[in-house]
């Protein structure tokens, strides 16, 4: 049933109405009344009886909050309850016995317990009625301590002789409509002579007792005299009328008349009783008197703690001030016994505000940071004043909601990454691992590379990533010798919404192997030349006589060099510099020395295993190319083909008559310039570069000077026989005056061109 319309007296808007969270709060009583949230009316939730809620009061009302959030409001609504006319008068007991005396005078009253319609107003007692008898008649009284009770006048004397008994109905009706009644039967007996009725020591008893009085304890002790004696005089006690609540609590002993208390007294639910006893002697004449008992209140109530309205999760970006709960705290008692101080324990990121009547606001005091704390356990502890004080305590559970405001964090600066040369493609290169503090989704981390290029070419050729683990593998295989180190970044990215990212530098590093031979860059390697250089006779123990120049396109320990002897002509003439590559000569060069040495020289690395190459050097003890009568090919091939022999005698044969028509040609022009000039056509020269380099020049150290440089004039076809043509860098070799002769020498296959001076310049 709709008692009200609570949104549209308020004035609040009911588009945003439900969003306020409204809501009714009863003081631990049931729950008449609900809010519809919707439309914010007002309706029935459960049957309200007026009785029962307020009992005799003339005015029933029910007081509830009616509360909202954001922002906070507080009404006070008052309902105020109706009576309708549900309830019959009722007698307190369904039959009354009257003992009357036959020598009672006429006009004699009788007084019956009222009536009791525990409705109110018009609803209530409006009257009696007395059914018909020759006897007696009807007195109606009003009293402000009793209210409407009947009293039965006698009209006629009695006669016992004559009738003994007489029975009456009495009615009792309200004003309500349709009008209701109670009917109880009074049962007159007619006695002998009874003079006195019962006389109570005074007509009303006040007393105040405490709330916690315990049970059995005696409250007030009422008392009545009778004047008569015998039976007559004998009294007793009894309750004529007491409210509905009081019939649990008080009790009295019918002979005493001592009212002691049967049940537990409570102030905050009847801070007063108002009861009336009957006196009644043996004859059945009574006096009546009214008790007033009131309850002294005494701390015996703790304070109670209600959360109103909670909110959690609570986000960890929320605004300092923010509104977290609403608590309500109700002290039952009274005066100091109901004054409440409330208050958190000790805890830095909230604090409690008062707010309207007892209510408190709990909000956030410091800025919440979901990883550092993601709950709190916040006790709200509530104090009366009453003596001694009593404490009440709740606890409530706070979550932190997280929000996406960490971005990932590299567990290191940078990263260093080491692999070696002629990896396997996907070989794992390093692992990159980041941490976000952040909860679920805005903690997941996926990694990525960022888009560069190493030596033009796109990092994604060189490396892969996995987005789940942070692993980065190798696409391709890496060569030390094409580059050492190239640098990529790494990208950390969360799932938030709007994701947060970082980057990391990850510098790899190609350790080398040892892959590379050797190579030798002096002497030339074979079958490009045939290097021959000539030590002079005089050379003396551990002169420099040629070096061996060799590189490694490894590095460290890889391209560390070591040079060896692996073979030669006379093995104690000449040795080789470990780490240099210089080869010098061991002792004194003797005219038993074979004129032509050839040393085969081994050049190792470092490695593991170490990897090796070897090169020849053909040296000549001379100390003038008249002193040789013919120059030998010393390479040592021991396994020439015969196919290569004849080669070598073709080749013998159409370069020797090649030389001799070279050789008539320059004689012609010789003559006529009487300045010879030797000019070979078709002769290849060997580059300088292939020369041995200039040692410095030390007088009598036998060092090879530079004036001993010779080019040499190949023909060309031939790999392994070679026509040599030796000509001196110094100009005075070949005087003006000198003449050419040739010589053959078949042995060697090979001519001799010999130059003689003559003593005129002029021819």
């Amino acid at each position: 049933s709709l008692v009200g319309k609570t949104a549209h007296d308020l004035g609040v808007n009911r588009d945003t109405f439900s969003l306020r969270n409204p809501r009714i709060e009863f003081d631990g009583r049931s729950r008449y009344c609900e809010i519809n949230v919707q439309n914010g009316e007002l309706v029935i939730n459960e049957r309200i009886d007026r009785e029962e809620l307020c009992g005799l009061k003339p005015l029933c009302t029910l007081a509830f909050d009616f509360f909202m959030e954001n922002p906070l409001e507080l009404h006070r609504i008052t309902l105020e309850i109706e009576d309708i006319n549900d309830n019959n008068p009722a007698f307190p007991h369904s039959e009354v016995k009257l003992d009357i005396p036959e020598s009672a005078d006429k006009g004699s009253r009788f007084s019956i317990d009222e009536a009791v319609d525990p409705d109110s107003g018009i609803n209530a007692v409006q009257g009696y009625r007395l059914s018909t008898n020759p006897h007696f008649s009807l007195a109606v009284q009003t009293s402000a301590e009793t209210g409407k009770y009947a009293e039965i006048v006698l009209e006629h004397e009695l006669d016992r002789e004559k009738q003994d008994k007489h029975s009456l109905i009495l009615t009792a009706y309200d004003g309500g409509n349709p009008q209701k009644s109670g009917t109880v039967v009074i049962q007159i007996r007619v006695l002998d002579i009874n003079d006195n009725k019962p006389v109570f020591s005074q007509p009303v008893y006040k007393v105040s007792v405490p709330e916690n009085l315990p049970v059995d304890s005696v409250v007030v002790t009422v008392s009545a005299s009778d004047a008569d004696e015998g039976a007559n005089g004998d009294v007793t006690y009894e309750f004529s009328h007491m409210p509905v609540n009081a019939k649990s609590i008080f009790s009295i002993n019918p002979t005493s008349g001592e009212i002691t208390i049967k049940g537990p007294l409570d102030f905050e639910d009847s801070p007063s009783f108002e009861i009336r006893v009957k006196a009644k002697d043996g004859a059945g004449l009574a006096a009546t008197s009214k008790v007033v008992v009131d309850i002294s209140d005494v701390n015996d109530n703790a304070p109670f703690i209600m959360i109103k309205s909670l909110k959690t999760p609570l986000m960890e970006d929320m605004t300092v001030g923010t509104e977290v709960a609403v608590i309500y705290v109700q002290d039952k008692d009274t005066e100091s016994n109901g004054k409440i101080k409330c208050f958190i324990q000790q805890n830095d990121h909230f604090k409690l505000t008062p707010s309207i009547k007892n209510h408190f606001a709990l909000v956030t005091a410091e800025a919440l940071d979901r990883e550092r704390e993601s709950e709190y356990n916040i006790t709200i502890t509530a104090t009366d004043e009453g003596s001694p004080p009593l404490t009440s305590s709740k606890t409530i559970r706070l979550f932190v909601g997280d929000v996406n405001d960490n971005p990932p964090a590299f567990e290191q600066q940078s990263y260093s990454a080491y692999i070696s040369e002629n990896n396997k493609p996907d070989t794992s290169v390093c692992s990159v691992g980041a941490n976000d503090p952040d909860w679920r989704q805005n903690g997941t981390v996926l990694y990525s590379l960022v888009s560069s290029e190493v030596n033009g070419v796109p990092v994604s050729s060189f490396l892969s990533i996995n987005g789940d683990t942070g692993v980065i593998h190798a696409v391709r295989s890496f060569d030390y010798e094409q580059f050492r180190n190239f640098t990529v970044k790494v990208v950390a990215r969360d799932n938030g919404s709007p994701p947060l990212s970082s980057n990391v530098t990850v510098k790899v590093f190609i350790t080398d192997e040892n892959d590379n031979s050797p190579q030798i860059l002096y002497p030339v390697p074979d079958g490009k030349s045939l290097m021959t250089e000539m030590v002079p006779k005089a050379t003396l123990s551990g002169s420099v006589v040629s070096k061996v120049i060799a590189v490694d396109a490894d590095s460290g320990q890889n391209a560390w060099l070591s040079y060896q002897i692996f073979k030669s002509t006379d093995p104690g003439l000449f040795s080789i510099g470990l780490h240099s590559g210089e080869i010098k000569t061991q002792r004194d060069i003797s005219e038993s020395d074979n004129m032509k040495q050839n040393l085969v020289i081994s050049v190792k690395d470092n490695g593991q295993p170490s990897l090796s190459t070897t090169c020849s050097v053909n040296l000549l003890i001379s100390d003038n190319l008249s002193e040789v009568p013919e120059l030998k090919d010393m390479t040592y091939e021991d396994n020439n083909s015969k196919l290569t022999s004849y080669l070598i005698i073709a080749l013998v044969c159409v370069s020797t008559f090649f030389m001799t028509f070279i050789i008539l040609i320059v004689a012609v022009k010789f003559c006529h310039r009487r300045k010879p000039r030797l000019l070979f056509d078709g002769a290849v020269a060997v580059p300088s570069a292939y020369l041995p380099p200039n040692y410095a020049e030390v007088d009598g150290a036998g060092t090879l000077r530079s004036s001993y440089n010779y080019d040499a004039y190949l023909t060309t076809g031939s790999r392994t026989s070679d026509f040599k043509f030796v000509s001196s860098y110094n100009e005075n070799t070949l005087p003006a005056g000198g003449t050419l002769k040739k010589e053959h020498n078949i042995q060697f296959g090979s001519s001799m061109i010999t130059l003689d001076v003559t003593g005129n310049e002029d021819e």
